[in-house]
């Protein structure tokens, strides 16, 4: 007797919990794991061939890679360093940094990338801090869930709304315009601006941390000289059979040789007798070096030397989460035959790690103590997808093309306010002439758009919309609707609030309104209500992830430079959680009535 074919809504869950494992999992990159998501749903028969990857072209995608290439072409402009400029004069009260940062933050979001936006004032923020005596963490947790706030104001503050307003869309209505979430998201911004300040600031911990980045890594303990006497095995090495030799990554500054300083990427000879290498390494590296090439280890630090290096320099920079560098070795990465970088030490939630450096995988959130020649370091950060702190320069740009490139977004979004054209066109056209106008170089183009959430977007898109189309979110809005339907509405409002609000704690919140928009709609129809409401919960929900450090990507950029733990979100996090909660139901209702 043959069996019966299993529901297509029965595969669509089953995928989804596979694809919701892979997201937890975190060993997959969530961009990865959307893609087999999407192959799978093909061989599945829920998504068609000739479908599978529409999402690509989906106008939120667009819109998104759209939003990304203006960002950067704020950043390139001077407009967000004039505002980081502006912040570093507020004084050394904690309530009015917590309020000028998380504030200016907040603003920028609404009208770029919220990461963006965050990793230009991350640097402000440290250094605020360093120069008041305070632990950074008082001020980065508040300035990461301020970019998250600040996202919530406009249609291109966040994916998630631009996802949201293609939904509704789909239900006969106009889609979403550039100031439709602003009622909403400007109101539970401001609730909760006040909590941050007042009170969000005084939970975060409160962990003394090292006011410089010698105290930081602890340097000086590092700091040495070798020096290659007559019976020395190293007398004829080049740098890299010295290297080689220990089977360590030794960071080697310099060669002094008589009085000459020789700089590292200078030095092509091999080593002769009376020659001092300096060298920065853990203690029982150095030791390992100097009995394995014969070298005597000098009782003197070679700081004051380090301090008249002109054209070396060592930098502090934090793992951002589209980092080449995640999940690989210096060796790996060739750290300095490719980029010219030594790696000097590492911190990770706080505290330097004590391993052996060629033995570390990079997170997410990594410290790093890098030295590199001062002319490429900024060039090859980036590359890395690092981002220097606490040290960065402010430049105020140019003014024709910060008056440029805030002329030209204005233009887009008036565009799209008098319906003269769709926001993934106007938006498009804005991107492409502040590249043509010289805004933004060519080069900077491809670089500033977040590639693992393009794909995620364009992955998912098909299988939320198999969710649909298999009756999968219509059985799962039922069942909701059977749970709350006998109080009201607005409760059932709440309940889809709060499970998309935890949905995107743990999973990316792209992939939070993906999947719970069409459930969204098919609860308002259970209720016969407007799908307004209940759309808007999802897109406020999806983007307010402050229990977790996975939940967002400026949560993650901020636990290592504040050397927060996993646990330490929520001691924040959970009370303005439930700040929002209360605060946009009640506005949502208002503001887009059953």
């Amino acid at each position: 007797m043959p069996t019966a074919p299993i529901p297509d809504h029965i595969l669509v869950y089953l995928l989804l919990a596979f694809t919701l494992g892979g997201f937890l999992w975190g060993r997959i990159r969530y961009d990865l794991v959307a893609l087999l998501a999407l192959i799978a749903a093909v061989l599945l028969g829920l998504v068609p061939a000739e479908n599978a990857f529409a999402g690509f072209g989906h106008p939120a995608v667009i819109t998104v890679a759209a939003v990304l290439v203006l960002s950067q072409g704020f950043l390139r402009s001077g407009l967000v360093d004039l505002i980081a400029a502006q912040a570093m004069k507020v004084g050394g009260r904690p309530t009015l940094q917590i309020l000028t940062l998380a504030g200016s933050v907040a603003v920028m979001s609404a009208f770029m990338n919220n990461v963006g936006a965050l990793a230009l004032m991350l640097p402000v923020a440290i250094r605020m801090a360093r120069e008041n005596g305070n632990p950074p963490s008082l001020l980065l947790m508040p300035l990461a869930f301020g970019s998250l706030l600040g996202g919530l104001m406009t249609l291109i503050g966040t994916p998630p709304n631009i996802i949201i307003a293609t939904f509704r869309g789909q239900t006969g209505n106009e889609e979403y315009g550039m100031f439709d979430f602003l009622p909403v998201g400007g109101v539970v911004l401001v609730v909760g601006l006040v909590f941050l300040t007042l009170f969000g600031w005084r939970l975060a911990p409160k962990r003394k941390e090292p006011s410089t980045t010698d105290e930081l890594f602890a340097i000086a303990d590092y700091l040495s000289e070798l020096q290659v006497v007559e019976k020395s095995d190293a007398k004829g090495w080049t740098l890299g059979e010295l290297r080689e030799r220990c089977e360590e990554i030794i960071a080697v500054v310099a060669v002094m040789r008589g009085e000459r300083r020789i700089p590292v990427q200078d030095f092509n000879g091999t080593l002769r007798e009376g020659d001092v290498v300096l060298v920065e390494a853990d203690p029982d590296h150095i030791k390992d070096l100097a009995r394995k090439g014969g070298l005597k280890i000098s009782g003197e630090a070679f700081s004051e030397r380090l301090s008249e290096a002109k054209d070396l320099e060592v930098v502090e920079a934090v793992v951002k989460s589209d980092s080449p560098m995640i999940q690989r070795s210096v060796e790996q990465l060739r750290l300095l035959d490719r980029y010219g970088l030594y790696l000097l030490a590492v911190a990770r939630e706080g505290g330097r790690l004590k391993k052996r450096l060629k033995e570390i995988r990079f997170r997410v959130g990594d410290v790093l103590l890098l030295q590199g020649g001062g002319e490429t370091l900024k060039d090859s950060l980036h590359d890395l997808g690092c981002l220097p702190l606490a040290k960065r320069d402010l430049s105020i740009g140019q003014p024709r093309r910060l008056l440029l490139s805030v002329a030209l977004f204005a233009v887009a979004v008036a565009a799209t306010m008098l319906g003269w054209l769709p926001p993934a066109v106007a938006l498009t056209a804005a991107a492409l002439l502040s590249i043509l106008t010289g805004v933004l170089p060519l080069r900077e183009v491809y670089t500033a758009i977040d590639w693992p959430v393009i794909v995620l977007l364009g992955a998912l898109i098909p299988i939320g919309a198999s969710l649909e189309t298999s009756g999968g979110a219509d059985l799962i809005a039922r069942g909701l609707f059977a749970v709350t339907s006998q109080w009201s509405a607005v409760i059932s409002l709440a309940a889809l609030f709060l499970i998309t609000m935890a949905l995107s704690n743990v999973i990316n919140n792209v992939a939070a309104a993906v999947l719970m928009a069409p459930i969204a709609i098919s609860l308002a129809a259970g209720f016969e209500a407007s799908a307004d409401p209940f759309l808007m919960a999802v897109a406020i929900s999806a983007s307010c992830a402050f229990l977790t450090p996975i939940g967002h990507q400026s949560n993650t950029l901020v636990m290592g430079p504040g050397g927060y733990r996993f646990g330490d979100y929520w001691r924040m996090g959970l009370p303005l959680s439930l700040l929002v909660l209360v605060t946009a139901i009640p506005v949502i209702v208002w503001v887009w009535p059953l």
